[in-house]
């Protein structure tokens, strides 16, 4: 049973400069909601009651939003505020949140190295926290659950782009097992599109057995001179089975404004009290 989730969050969020200038782009909002906070959620959702955080410079706002408030829930509390004071309690009521601080920005790779002492000898979940998952009929990390318990492999989230766009994302090769299953081969990072070998791309979610520690201790500085996650993910999967699973649901990258902008759209659609008087402030535009 996996139990426990690596969520790295430590890099400087330089496409959302100024913002991030000191906030951490992990906790720009969704609507009201920190993009963060989604990730936890699915995490928790999908059955993970342990995770750590790797955190770096200007991140202890994170730190800060799923602890507690004492002040804030007393105000809340004399206004008889307590939906509102329900609604933060919760937050630090997720599950057994740690964190730990990656000192040197060396890559995803590198972030997730600074859980092996926490994960130790566990199959663990990996999320990346700028990006939400919005799964069909079970959260996406589930979903990877859910091929780990009947494989007891390596598991990780793919979806399908159009073929032009594959030089941005890593690349999966691999076979079909089912309609949505595949058995790894390799990773080929941002290929050109006429060298791709599919246009299924690595998706932000995993779920590794922890000899993915030892591949990554071993993995040196790639590109953009940093300890790349594919790069040991291809180690990793010349000695054992490994496997891709196109996910059912919808990503949501909030690593670029034009993303960021788009998924607050969505979700602010998706609530009651704003879908009306949203969709009518859209149609009005003239821009």
């Amino acid at each position: 049973m996996i139990r426990k989730a690596v969520i790295p969050a430590a890099g400087f969020g330089t496409r959302f400069l100024p913002a991030t200038k000191s906030q951490p782009k992990e906790m720009l909002p969704i609507v009201d909601t920190p993009t963060i906070q989604y990730v936890v959620e699915e995490a928790v959702a999908s059955g993970i009651t342990d995770i750590l955080m790797v955190i770096g410079k200007g991140k202890r706002a994170i730190e800060e939003h799923f602890d507690r408030n004492w002040e804030l829930e007393s105000e809340l509390e004399a206004k008889g505020k307590l939906k509102e004071l329900a609604d933060i309690r919760r937050i630090s009521d997720l599950a057994n949140i740690h964190f730990v601080w990656q000192k040197e920005l060396r890559g995803l790779g590198d972030a997730v190295l600074c859980g092996r002492e926490h994960v130790g000898s566990e199959p663990f979940a990996v999320l990346l926290g700028d990006t939400v998952m919005d799964g069909v009929r079970k959260p996406v990390t589930r979903q990877l659950m859910d091929v780990f318990d009947r494989y007891q492999e390596s598991v990780v989230a793919v979806e399908e782009v159009e073929r032009a766009k594959v030089s941005r994302y890593g690349v999966i090769k691999g076979k079909c097992v089912t309609d949505s299953l595949y058995l790894l081969e390799d990773f080929v990072e941002k290929p050109a599109p006429s060298e791709a070998p599919s246009n299924l791309v690595i998706a932000s979610r995993y779920v590794f057995t922890p000899d993915i520690f030892d591949f990554l201790g071993r993995t040196g500085r790639g590109k953009n001179n940093e300890i790349q996650l594919t790069d040991a993910m291809r180690q990793l999967v010349r000695s054992r089975a490994m496997y891709a699973l196109q996910f059912s649901g919808v990503r949501y990258d909030i690593g670029n404004k034009l993303d960021f902008i788009k998924t607050n759209l969505v979700f602010g659609l998706k609530q009651k009290d704003l879908a009306r008087p949203l969709k009518s402030f859209v149609k009005s535009l003239r821009v």
